[in-house]
């Protein structure tokens, strides 16, 4: 669960120790790093939520599974688990974040996006999501049940939004650049 709620005038941001952005600069409404380029990209991973609803999976010997481990997680690690048979499935509130600078690519089809979604299910609120300069995906869901809102990303390297796993939510007030 993750419980991360900025405000349009505070928000929460996520960003690289290389960005010198302040708390005194955000505290007088001055968002922008003094230093990275939106194009600086690949800094440190990203924003993983991981959740208990329902995706569409299979294991390495093709036989379908309902938890599976995450991209960018070891899968001897167990936190790296996500899915279940809850589509109600609260994995806290996100709001008024934004994400930069990261998407670390670990391999090839093993990639952190700015924001990973695995499984969060539909009791999970998130809006006002912004991921600027991602090396991968700006947003991905891996299944799941999640709606997602007023969502801007800019600068990333694949795309802005993906899907797998059967993701059955909506994005709505999506911009992408």
């Amino acid at each position: 669960t993750l419980n991360a709620e900025g405000t349009a005038q505070l928000p929460i941001i996520f960003t690289s120790v290389a960005d010198e952005i302040t708390p005194e600069m955000v505290a007088n409404g001055d968002y922008t790093s003094p230093n990275l380029d939106p194009t600086v990209n690949g800094l440190w991973g990203g924003v993983i939520i991981l959740g208990n609803a329902p995706i569409s999976a299979q294991n390495e010997n093709d036989q379908d599974v309902s938890e599976i481990n995450i991209e960018g997680i070891p899968t001897t690690d167990p936190n790296g688990l996500y899915g279940g048979d809850d589509p109600d499935d609260s994995s806290g509130t996100i709001s008024y974040i934004s994400i930069r600078h990261g998407g670390t690519n670990i391999g090839a089809g093993n990639e952190i996006n700015g924001l990973t979604l695995g499984g969060v299910g539909s009791g999970t609120t998130i809006s006002n999501v912004e991921v600027v300069a991602n090396q991968d995906d700006g947003v991905e869901w891996f299944g799941g049940t999640v709606d997602v809102s007023n969502v801007l990303v800019w600068n990333s390297g694949d795309d802005g939004l993906d899907t797998d796993q059967a993701w059955n939510g909506t994005c709505s007030n999506y911009l992408g650049f």
